[in-house]
Order: structure tokens, then sequence, then C-alpha cells
């Protein structure tokens, strides 16, 4: 996939999208509640991928950029 494609891929989305909240005011309620659900589910997902993203980096890391070499393993080798 190209990123000429990708690109116009996602400025399709988008143009749906805001024609779907146009028409949002005059919508059926079920329609409105469907749209919630499913914009609360998009929700949902990228706020749980940005906590697991941070709290990954925040092991490997730390706070203060050093990295943390508690969590590391030290392998023990077997004397000849």
């Amino acid at each position: 996939m190209s990123t000429e494609t990708f690109l116009k891929e996602i400025q399709n989305i988008g143009e749906k999208f805001l024609l779907k909240l146009q028409k949002l005011p005059k919508a059926e309620p079920v329609e409105i509640v469907c749209f919630c659900v499913v914009l609360l589910f998009i929700v949902t997902v990228l706020v749980l991928m940005i906590i697991a993203c941070s709290c990954c980096c925040y092991s490997c890391c730390g706070c203060d950029g050093h990295p943390d070499t508690r969590s590391r393993k030290s392998q023990v080798r077997p004397t000849a």
C-alpha cells in the first residue's frame, strides 16, 4: 500500500465521519446510540493503547530516563 492510497483512504474515512456527524442531529435515537457506542469503543481502544505504551516505556526507562536494572534478569552460567 503506497503512501498516496493510504492518505486517500484516511481522507475518505474522515469525510464519511464528518458527513455522519452532520446528519446526527436528524438521526433516529437508535442510530445516535449506535454511533456513540462505536465512538466509545474507538476511544477506549486508543486510551488503553496509550496506557500500555506508557507502562512499557516506564518499565524500560524509568521516570528519570535511566534504565531500571532491577527488572533485568542476569543469566547464571554453569562452571566448567
